[in-house]
């Protein structure tokens, strides 16, 4: 199968040709990085999304009585935990937010990595 033709890349000023949709290699991350933002500019606040001082609070207890991550305990090995997560994604729902059965304390790549998968983080396209 032949190859696409060459053409220049769409970023101000760049002069190089590429067969990729818009912008060259050098560009193509800049512009998905804008794209991200653009997307989080839209975003609301935390405290918008409930994540104000009482969650603050009640995470930093829950915490102090759950230490250790819940994932890598499965698995066996112990690591501290940092962050509190949803562990049925409460999607706005106020009751399954503060539902402390439904938290599980994680380390920040734990949570990172659930939350980008479950969320359509990472180029995932659910969001």
């Amino acid at each position: 199968m032949p190859l696409r033709p060459q053409k220049p890349c769409t970023a101000l000023g760049c002069r190089a040709l590429t067969r990729n949709a818009r912008y060259c290699d050098d560009h193509a991350e800049l512009a998905k990085a804008a794209a991200a933002k653009r997307v989080d500019a839209q975003r609301e606040s935390s405290t918008q999304r409930g994540y104000g001082y009482k969650w603050q609070k009640a995470s930093k207890g829950f915490l102090i009585k759950h230490p250790l991550c819940a994932e890598h305990d499965r698995r066996g090995e112990v690591v501290a935990a940092t962050e509190v997560d949803h562990i049925v994604p409460h999607k706005g729902d106020i009751t399954l937010f503060w539902d402390r059965s439904n938290w599980q304390s994680l380390c920040h790549s734990c949570h990172s990595t659930k939350t980008a998968s479950e969320d359509g983080g990472w180029g995932n396209p659910r969001r």
